[in-house]
C-alpha cells in the first residue's frame, strides 16, 4: 500500500517533495510533516493580517491567502495560493496547505497535509491526516486520531493489518475522497480516490477507490455511479 494509490503531491507543494515519497505507506509521511516545515523559511508576511488573525511561531502565507477577521495560526505552518481561512479556524501547528483549499469556520486543523483543492468548510476536525487533492469534508465531520484505550493504531484491509506504529493517527483521504456531514471516520480509516462516506455514520478500516461507505460501524461498500 503507497502513498501513491491515493494521491499525487501537486505542483504547489514541490518544494516539500523531497520529504514525501510517494514508494512508501501513506502514513508514513505524518511523521516527515514536521521535518518538511523546519526546512522552509517562514519569511515575512506579504499581506495584511487582520487585528482578530492571531499569528504564533513559523508561518507562511502566500500574498494570496485570503484571511478572515479572526482565527488562529500556530506555527510551524504553511499555507498556499488562494486558500481562504475562514473565521474562527484554530490551524494549531504542523499544518500544510497547498493552493485554493478551505479551511473553513470553527475548524481545526492539526499535523496535517492538505493539497490542493482541498475543502474542510465547516465545523471539521482534521488531525494528525493527510488529504488528498480535492478531498472535501462536510459541515462536522470529524477525523479521530486516538484510540479510546490510547494503543497504537492499525490499518486493518479486508485482507491484512498494517502496524503504523502511531499513537495518533486521524485519516487518509485519497484524491477527491468526500466525506459527509457528521461522519466520523475512527482512528487510522483509508478512503481510496473518489471513495465517499455517508453522512452521519462512523467508519473504520478501508474504504477502496470509487466506493460508497453506506453503513453506521458495518461499511457496505458500492461502486459509485457518478
Amino acid at each position: 500500500m503507497k502513498a501513491a494509490n491515493f494521491f499525487t503531491l501537486p505542483p504547489s507543494l514541490a518544494a516539500f517533495a523531497t520529504y514525501f515519497n510517494p514508494d512508501v505507506a501513506p502514513w508514513e509521511w505524518l511523521n516527515q510533516i514536521a521535518l518538511a516545515l523546519a526546512a522552509q523559511p517562514a519569511g515575512p508576511a506579504l499581506l495584511t493580517i487582520p487585528a482578530g488573525v492571531h499569528i504564533e511561531g513559523a508561518v507562511w502565507l502566500h500574498p494570496t491567502v485570503k484571511l478572515p477577521a479572526t482565527a488562529t495560526i500556530i506555527g510551524p505552518a504553511w499555507i498556499g495560493p488562494e486558500t481562504e481561512i475562514r473565521a474562527g479556524a484554530f490551524i494549531r501547528g504542523r499544518v500544510i496547505a497547498g493552493a485554493r483549499c478551505v479551511l473553513g469556520n470553527s475548524c481545526e486543523f492539526k499535523n496535517c497535509l492538505l493539497m490542493d483543492g482541498v475543502q474542510v468548510p465547516h465545523f471539521g476536525y482534521v488531525g494528525d491526516s493527510i488529504l488528498g487533492n480535492g478531498a472535501h469534508l462536510g459541515a462536522g465531520a470529524i477525523l479521530s486520531n486516538l484510540r479510546l484505550d490510547n494503543k497504537l493504531i492499525a490499518v486493518r484491509t479486508a485482507n491484512v493489518t498494517f502496524d503504523t506504529g502511531l499513537r495518533k493517527f486521524g485519516a487518509i483521504l485519497g484524491d477527491k475522497a468526500e466525506v459527509g456531514c457528521n461522519a466520523v471516520l475512527n482512528p487510522g480509516t483509508l478512503l481510496g480516490p473518489r471513495a465517499l462516506v455517508m453522512p452521519a455514520i462512523a467508519v473504520g478500516g478501508y474504504v477502496p477507490p470509487n466506493t460508497i461507505a453506506r453503513h453506521r460501524q458495518t461499511v457496505a461498500f458500492m461502486p459509485r455511479g457518478d
